[in-house]
């Protein structure tokens, strides 16, 4: 499935295939060290391992990723994605982040959520979606448990940093939570 197929509007966000110019923007998030502890990203994107990560979103069957971008100025604002799709079980797994920080709080991160979990249970019929967030991450943590996920269980000492080793917290939402988030 070609991403770049799809666009999705919300009234503050659209969601668009990844393309070519969003290279430099996933470089310039990636260098920014809050933005890789709180993503559990180990080190800078490169242009190389830049350009790496878009050949493999194009040519990877059980990836779709999107740029969201402020839908008044178009400018991107971050990025989110589904990955492992396996469409036998009809589960997948999901990422998302606002990497500019003066969106962080401001509704944008909910309305491409919503968009992107649409998407993955309306259009793709998926069962299950699923994220790991590194413990230390309690906006995200309580922004996906406000949305309708469920803490299942952690990976424990998942992710090393500078400081320790740190819990993953697994958390999924089913087509069932979902179908209740609608009215």
């Amino acid at each position: 499935m070609n991403p770049a197929l799809f666009q999705f509007e919300g009234q503050k966000v659209i969601l668009r295939g990844l393309a070519p110019t969003d290279l430099e923007h996933l470089i310039k998030w990636s260098k920014d060290p809050e933005i890789r502890r709180l993503t559990a990203e180990t080190e800078p994107l490169t242009p190389e391992t830049a350009r790496q990560f878009l050949k493999t979103i194009k040519t990877d069957k059980n990836r779709i990723w999107f740029m969201i971008l402020d839908k008044a100025t178009l400018k991107p604002i971050g990025e989110c994605g589904l990955l492992r799709i396996f469409k036998p079980w009809k589960t997948a797994d999901l990422t998302m982040i606002i990497a500019e920080k003066g969106y962080w709080g401001k509704g944008a991160s909910i309305e491409a959520m919503s968009l992107l979990v649409d998407f993955a249970f309306k259009d793709l019929a998926l069962h299950r979606l699923a994220v790991g967030v590194v413990e230390f991450n309690t906006r995200a943590i309580e922004f996906y448990k406000k949305f309708g996920f469920r803490e299942e269980g952690r990976q424990r000492d998942g992710y090393l940093l500078d400081d320790g080793y740190h819990d993953f917290v697994m958390m999924s939402m089913l087509v069932e939570d979902y179908l209740k988030r609608i009215p």
